[in-house]
């Protein structure tokens, strides 16, 4: 499996012409809602699109990117429903899938631990009837009596309680208890590595509280980053606050993916010849086209490393994955861009974040890949077809 490299300069890159040019596909590739999977079949497509687990520098327990929400308004704009969802990293991609309501999602990383980390989101979510229980299971808070109550309740009360409310060791032992099953019950083999894991992570949730923020190995650590209730509270560009625990019908549009079996966390290298074109194939078997990819600042990591325009360079076959993937008119990729990895702030960034998302159509990001117009990282991010923040 390939890795990330560092160092280098980036060359001049002219990919030939890709395959799979732009598809068109029928209503159902969008719109239609597939039945739940089985455990048994969960367990078994997660398995067959999987490659061996590799590494990367941190321990991505939460995202670093406050600006996730920024998009929102272009893929509103855009009426991206249905489809798949593909996505990189632990939850953020669940505010995401919140407002696309995809057919099915699917959430790729090289580390095996980004795996574990959303069987544990499913055991929560399986445990948990509404989003204050959720986040009560996963900080180890004792669960509020007439819980049902909170539904409507905006996410700055539930925030106060978790706030105002000491967690617990008995919590959770408690909370433990509850996710084990269903987590033992997915359908994916796991060891007793594994759920140690699963146990590492969820402690660091329950010491962390509302304060946990990304972590870096061998970095010192970023006071800027945004700490899990900064996240909570994010808002998108029209001020409205966005994420997947922000509503209570965001949360339960999750949920019912989750119950359904129909979020798949996946072991991959997107610059790899193995998960993505497995996800490719799938989802053209299944007649699914892909709503989203978010990739983060993922691509920022590829170019960092390419060494010249050969078959093997990360980014080339990053793009011929993409390229592979089934796509319509709608199609978006999102990706993160941090300041300080190439430049300043972009046109599209927001003054007091240091992180800014774009979104391109996919097919405007193969087409420009094909005519070798992404000569760098800055071109990459600088391309005039980035969709207008709203």
């Amino acid at each position: 499996m390939k890795r990330i490299h560092s160092g280098g300069k980036a060359a001049l890159l002219v990919l030939p012409v890709l395959l799979a040019p732009l598809l068109t596909f029928a209503q159902t590739g969008r719109e239609s809602s597939p039945a739940a999977l089985s455990p048994r079949e969960f367990g078994q497509l997660s398995r067959s699109l999987s490659e061996p687990g590799g590494y990367f520098d941190t321990d991505n327990l939460i995202s670093n990117e406050a600006s996730y929400l920024h998009v929102l308004g272009p893929l509103r704009e855009r009426k991206l429903t249905g489809g798949a969802f593909l996505g990189v990293g632990p939850d953020q991609g669940f505010s995401y899938i919140a407002q696309i309501r995809p057919n099915i999602a699917l959430m790729i990383d090289v580390r095996r631990d980004n795996l574990l980390q959303h069987l544990l989101f499913k055991g929560l979510f399986a445990a948990a009837p509404n989003r204050l229980a959720y986040l009560c299971l996963l900080f180890g808070k004792p669960i509020p009596d007439g819980l049902s109550t909170w539904d409507q309740r905006p996410i700055e009360e539930l925030v106060k309680y978790l706030r105002q409310t000491p967690a617990s060791a008995k919590a959770l032992e408690a909370a433990t208890r509850a996710i084990t099953p269903p987590i033992l019950a997915s359908g994916i083999e796991l060891s007793e590595a594994d759920l140690a894991t699963i146990r590492r992570i969820h402690e660091a949730f329950f010491e962390g509280g509302l304060d946990l923020r990304f972590t870096s190995h061998q970095r010192a650590p970023r006071s800027y980053y945004p700490t899990f209730e900064d996240l909570l509270l994010e808002t998108d560009l029209t001020g409205r606050k966005g994420s997947y625990l922000a509503e209570e019908a965001s949360f339960q549009v999750v949920k019912s993916l989750q119950e359904r079996n129909r979020i798949i966390p996946v072991v991959g290298d997107l610059a790899g010849t193995q998960s993505l074109p497995a996800i490719a194939r799938y989802l053209r078997e299944e007649g699914q086209v892909v709503s989203a990819f978010y990739t983060s600042n993922v691509e920022y990591y590829l170019m960092r490393g390419r060494r010249g325009a050969t078959a093997e360079d990360p980014f080339h076959q990053f793009v011929r994955n993409v390229a592979a993937l089934p796509r319509d008119g709608r199609s978006v990729l999102i990706r993160s861009y941090f300041h300080g990895s190439w430049g300043g702030p972009l046109d599209q960034s927001v003054s007091g974040y240091i992180s800014t998302q774009l979104a391109i159509p996919l097919d405007r990001f193969v087409g420009e890949a094909e005519a070798g117009t992404y000569r760098g990282y800055g071109a990459l991010i600088g391309s005039r077809h980035h969709l207008a923040p709203r």
